[in-house]
């Protein structure tokens, strides 16, 4: 019989956080892979889809090298392997991974590398990887496997670009509120690795990527800044959006420089759709925020709430989110509910960074739903959680924040403002004085962020 929940706060927070970990589990890098490849002694399969009766791509390549990375790599690497002929593994696989996920697997050379900031660490790994990968030949195959983060692992900055100067112009968006695909635009224009460049440099090998998304809508050229598919995106873009968000004249000279000299042709632009690297390219999607959010709607459903999705593609900036959300559920208590209700959301907010504070989208959005639910006067009992599927949101140790209709008090009884700390982006030190931190430690996967919101009748 399914489980009917009392309007109790410890309660609700169990089950909001049993909501989120059934999407977290739903990515789990290790099993996604599994399913993905099979073999025989002499070929491997991969299947194209998640469907049952997927179409593959099944060949007997004599040499099969394996690239890894992103924060679900070792998981990921560890199944390829299992599933790859041993004879046909060109060893070592290499997995490049944030330093919370890296685990010894054995036969897999695990390279630990900064995140969200790149490090020289991650340096040091994409040219390590640039060797590996320019070791396939024809009729050989490069099996990528990419999850979130990949694009802060590999920082291999174009010739002439420091990788402090890199880092900088990354700073420097990451604090404008930029969204990922901004980002991610200016990034792959900087890169050897990014925007496809992986996919030219393994040629002539035939090349296909695993892809755990931690995009919204799965945009491939996003995902980890898309090495190994055509980039639609040119140095005009880059510059426009630079400008746009007033840091063309903040960022580094030398990045400048590179962006000018390509923009007039002088630098050939990322790879195009037509570019001979995606000849023998192929890719498989095997995780998505849209799949954990469904398992997360299933698991709440099986709580015995009405499950129903709020969005699943939320986006904008965390405050104004936060906001429209409780007027939302202020209007759904307002027509009644008759059982306990469960409001679902997958995406990935922003945060314009105004403070000095410590926090994460997630934080932040948490502790602005708290702040407009009593505003805004949202009655009886509710829970709201927001967390990273990663387990880290921002640079922080938590995944994100679980909030409730008695936040703003224990607050207050701490001494602490919330409106003060949220002005100064500081909602890390807030949660923790509410004990309202979400703590998952690192989950060995990534596919963006998800949000859940209980309300009681």
């Amino acid at each position: 019989m399914a489980e009917h929940p009392l309007p109790d706060p410890a309660l609700a927070r169990t089950a909001a956080i049993s909501i989120f970990q059934a999407g977290v589990a739903a990515a789990d890098p290790y099993q996604a892979v599994l399913r993905c490849l099979s073999s025989n002694d002499q070929r491997l399969s991969i299947a194209l889809n998640l469907s049952e009766s997927a179409p593959t791509r099944t060949a007997a390549w004599p040499k099969i090298h394996v690239l890894a990375f992103g924060k679900a790599a070792c998981a990921m690497a560890k199944a390829a392997q299992e599933r790859i002929p041993a004879h046909s593994l060109a060893a070592p696989a290499i997995a490049v991974t944030n330093y919370e996920n890296v685990a010894a697997v054995p036969g897999i050379e695990v390279i630990g590398a900064g995140h969200p900031l790149p490090d020289s660490a991650g340096l040091a790994a994409a040219q390590r990887c640039a060797a590996h990968i320019a070791l396939a030949q024809a009729g050989e195959l490069m099996l990528v496997l990419v999850s979130g983060g990949g694009s802060a692992l590999l920082p291999y900055p174009a010739v002439g670009i420091s990788l402090e100067d890199k880092i900088a112009t990354t700073q420097l968006l990451l604090a404008s509120g930029a969204t990922i695909n901004d980002i991610n635009c200016v990034r792959k224009h900087l890169s050897q690795l990014k925007g496809g460049g992986l996919a030219r440099l393994a040629l002539p090998a035939d090349l296909h990527a695993l892809i755990l998304s931690d995009v919204l809508g799965d945009d491939l050229s996003s995902i980890a800044s898309g090495h190994t598919v055509a980039d639609a995106s040119t140095y005009h873009d880059a510059i426009a959006l630079l400008t746009a968000k007033n840091l063309w004249d903040k960022i580094p000279f030398s990045v400048q420089q590179h962006l000018r000299l390509g923009q007039l042709g002088n630098i050939p632009e990322t790879p195009k759709a037509d570019d001979a690297a995606f000849i023998n390219n192929g890719y498989t999607l095997i995780g998505s925020n849209t799949l954990s959010l469904h398992a997360s709607l299933t698991a709440a459903a099986e709580r015995g709430y009405d499950a129903k999705l709020y969005s699943q593609h939320l986006c904008g900036e965390a405050k104004t989110v936060a906001e429209q959300w409780v007027k939302d559920a202020k209007q759904l208590l307002a027509t009644g509910i008759k059982q306990p209700t469960a409001l679902l959301a997958g995406g990935e907010t922003t945060v314009t960074v105004t403070g000095t504070g410590l926090g994460g989208r997630n934080q932040e959005l948490a502790l602005a739903f708290a702040i407009a639910a009593q505003q805004h006067g949202l009655s009886g009992a509710w829970t709201f959680l927001s967390g990273g599927t990663d387990g880290r949101d921002g640079p922080t140790d938590a995944a994100g924040g679980v909030v409730d209709h008695h936040t703003l008090a224990r607050l207050a009884a701490a001494g602490a403002d919330p409106h003060a700390l949220l002005a100064n982006n500081d909602a890390y030190h807030a949660l923790a004085l509410a004990q309202d931190l979400l703590i998952t430690g690192a989950t060995g996967t990534n596919v963006a962020d998800l949000q859940i919101l209980l309300l009681y009748p």
